[in-house]
């Protein structure tokens, strides 16, 4: 099912991800062959910032027996830490922040997304995971703050 999952992104993944994932984990959560997929995403105009994304992926014989063939879950977790010296590049500083990582959870109405915010207040960058879903919208978030500190 990773496979299928991967030639999907492969397909449909735009302009939209500046950043690319690299899987790291995988865990089988049941006899039908969903897993929790684990990727490490490194965000290309912060060096020093990996965040680890978690997401469902349902296998293939949830696929048959329940619908909705291309579509997965959009549950997610995040997970973000300082991994090296951090220099920030060109970032967007507004409150709206920008996109990190972007990836399909079906073929046209539902993405995954990793954005990042800066709090210049505070000096914390903010990552939030969320599903955009272009239908109905979605509620379902996960957020992780690494704080910027200058010893």
């Amino acid at each position: 099912m990773k496979s299928f999952k991967y030639v999907l992104s492969c397909l449909f993944l735009t302009s939209l991800a500046p950043a690319r994932a690299e899987q790291v984990g995988n865990v089988d959560v049941d006899w039908l062959g969903n897993d929790i997929i684990i990727e490490a995403i490194r965000d290309p105009e912060v060096e020093g910032v990996t965040c680890h994304v978690a997401y469902f992926e349902r296998g293939l014989v949830d696929r048959l027996s329940n619908g909705n063939w291309f579509e997965d879950p959009s549950n997610s977790a995040i997970s973000c830490r300082q991994t090296g010296p951090i220099v920030i590049g060109d970032i967007d500083r507004s409150d709206e922040g920008e996109d990190v990582f972007s990836q399909r959870m079906s073929i046209i109405l539902k993405s995954l997304r990793v954005k990042r915010i800066f709090d210049e207040a505070n000096q914390v960058l903010i990552y939030i995971a969320h599903a955009r879903e272009v239908e109905s919208g979605s509620a379902k978030m996960s957020i992780s703050t690494v704080p910027l500190y200058n010893p």
